[in-house]
């Protein structure tokens, strides 16, 4: 009993530390680090780079934003509210606030967090034009 007790005493500060996850599917789980907020640390860049895409004629933009400007891609807008990247590696990810909107219709039709890594975790979905990040520029 004491040594059950003992290896409980042992196994709970690691428990404490790291997430299980259990897939639904087939039932394996996976241990899952504790990300402190305190660990990671963003800075702020001065404007993004962006690339935009008009689906139907192919036509590809490249697009240099300042925090605060706007630039078309096709007939919509896009704004740069924000931009962030980790403090530790500057060129490596890279997360931006975007509005998106159409002028004509006056509707926004994106506004958050867009990942330069992943652009599809949170995604422009307009059936005629494509936004993402490549980076956030630092000077």
């Amino acid at each position: 009993m004491r040594s059950l007790l003992a290896l409980l005493a042992l196994a709970l500060p690691a428990a404490a530390q790291s997430n299980v996850i259990t897939s639904p599917i087939d039932g394996t789980s996976v241990v899952v680090p504790d990300v402190r907020a305190e660990e990671v640390r963003a800075t702020e860049g001065i404007g993004v780079a962006l690339k935009g895409l008009d689906k139907v004629s192919g036509d590809v933009t490249d697009l240099m934003l300042g925090v605060g400007e706007t630039a078309s891609v096709g007939r919509i807008e896009v704004t740069l509210g924000e931009c962030r990247y980790p403090e530790d590696n500057p060129t490596g990810e890279g997360y931006a606030w975007l509005t998106i909107s159409d002028p004509q219709r006056e509707t926004v039709l994106f506004e958050g967090w867009m990942v330069a890594s992943s652009p599809a975790l949170n995604a422009l979905d307009h059936p005629r034009y494509d936004v993402w990040v490549i980076r956030c520029t630092r000077a």
